[in-house]
């Protein structure tokens, strides 16, 4: 793949060879990041897992300490008093069947889509299309659930979701470049701590193989993911 002149530049300043502190990584995350554009500090973990079995399968959520730096539009699918308490935490777009039937005619104006239990019946109808862009309401994800309000008050707080791909791969976003490195850091380690805890127990041999960290238009920096592993547990 031909890479852009910005690209090559700052990849002469990193060892692809090397692993790196988690504190130098992000240092030459953000210096490699000169697009004209905020650019997001985006996670990859490479985990040994199997992903086509079900004991094995890596999902949950975590609340990043500084956000994502991203402004996330919520949509709440819900009746009566539930969508009181969505409009009180601050939720974008609120309603029931007018929404759902919006959805079903190609609207996707919404980075988010909390709904009460009540409302699966139908929401589950909207499988085929919230389902392949990530938008389909989940337990496991907290995105199903009667307590609307705090459902919204984290994902608006920097709350995300990650998954595990038929690789084996975890994608998240981290924070944005224009972040401090401390923010980056403890925004990272928050995502390598949880993924610690959602280690599988039918998981066998070295769990996370590798981190890599990069900015939307640079290179990938690899990460000492052991002594992360290590300082997650306090060693």
């Amino acid at each position: 793949m031909k890479r852009g002149k910005r690209y090559r530049e700052s990849a002469k300043d990193i060892d692809r060879t090397k692993v790196y502190s988690l504190e130098e990584a992000v240092r030459l995350v953000k210096e490699s990041a000169k697009a004209g554009f905020d650019e997001t500090v985006d996670f990859a973990a490479n985990l040994g897992v199997d992903p086509r079995r079900a004991d094995q399968m890596v999902r949950g959520t975590v609340r990043l300490p500084h956000g994502t730096g991203k402004s996330v539009k919520v949509l709440v699918l819900a009746k009566g008093e539930k969508e009181k308490e969505a409009a009180e935490a601050g939720a974008d777009y609120i309603g029931s069947a007018d929404f759902i039937e919006k959805i079903k005619g190609g609207w996707l104006e919404f980075d988010a889509a909390i709904a009460t239990p009540d409302m699966m019946s139908e929401v589950g109808k909207l499988g085929k299309i919230l389902g392949p862009r990530g938008l389909m309401p989940n337990p496991k994800a907290g995105t199903v659930t009667f307590e609307v309000g705090k459902a919204v008050q984290d994902l608006k707080a920097g709350r995300i979701e990650y998954r595990v791909d038929r690789a084996g791969n975890i994608h998240a976003r981290a924070g944005k470049a224009s972040f401090g490195e401390d923010q980056i850091i403890d925004n990272i380690r928050a995502l390598i701590a949880e993924l610690v805890r959602a280690k599988p127990a039918s998981a066998k041999g070295r769990y996370i193989h590798s981190i890599t960290l990069s900015s939307t238009m640079g290179p990938g920096v690899k990460v000492d993911a052991q002594a992360e592993i290590g300082a997650s547990h306090g060693t």
